[in-house]
């Protein structure tokens, strides 16, 4: 049962070794395509994606499965011609003129991506636990929304000892901008019907789920009519 909302817009992007400013789906046919291996999501959205534009996504030319890092190297070296990729990866092929974005997934629209989830029978039996948490993540929220890529930046750099500050505040800055980190922790009903089409369509699951089968924002309605201390870090 998700009861907290955090990014509800697709954080990855497919960038070319040359610029597509006109991309289409269409563009992708033919072409050596290196996607995300690390998890499913970025794949099972992105076959989505082409299946809504009328292509068939088997017909895809999809690489071996391989890490990020390694797709980025491949790029460069042009042993692939289109990778997916999130941040700061795709920053960084951008500044160094070995990437282009031909696509942002976020530009999509909502789809649900990371939550808050636990058992009904959890909620019922630590209903405190639940609204605290949520209360957190939406005092998060709303400091992330008040402040510009740097700060973000500068807040985590030491998580990212080998990413260029400069680098880290513009994916970040990229990320607001797209609107990949939600303003508040209720979870959007479009983003979640979107993957669990995306889902179904793919055979990642065998039956579908309503919204309300899915998700309880009881405790995200109540934060956010709470006046809350803003955080300080």
């Amino acid at each position: 049962m998700v009861f907290c909302e955090v990014v509800g817009r697709d954080p990855f992007y497919l960038l070319g070794r040359k610029a597509n400013p006109a991309f289409h789906m269409r563009d992708l046919t033919g072409k050596r395509v290196a996607v995300v291996s690390e998890v499913p999501t970025p794949w099972y959205c992105l076959q989505h994606d082409i299946r809504l534009a009328g292509i068939d996504p088997a017909t895809i030319r999809r690489t071996p499965a391989r890490g990020m890092a390694e797709n980025v190297a491949l790029l460069r070296a042009g042993e692939v011609d289109v990778i997916q990729v999130f941040e700061p990866f795709a920053r960084q092929l951008v500044e160094s003129g070995a990437g282009h974005v031909w696509y942002t997934a976020a530009s999509r629209g909502p789809a649900t991506y990371t939550t808050l989830n636990t058992t009904r029978a959890f909620i019922a039996k630590n209903e405190d636990t639940v609204l605290r948490m949520t209360r957190a993540m939406y005092r998060t929220q709303r400091w992330i929304a008040a402040h510009d890529g740097r700060a973000l930046a500068e807040l985590v750099a030491s998580c990212f000892p080998d990413i260029p500050l400069p680098v880290l505040a513009a994916s970040c800055e990229g990320y607001k901008a797209s609107g990949i980190w939600n303003a508040d922790p209720l979870q959007q009903r479009a983003g979640l019907e979107w993957l669990r089409d995306a889902m179904l369509a793919c055979g990642a699951i065998r039956r579908t789920a309503t919204y309300e089968d899915l998700s309880d924002m009881r405790f995200a309605r109540q934060v956010m009519s709470e006046d809350l201390p803003p955080l300080k870090i």
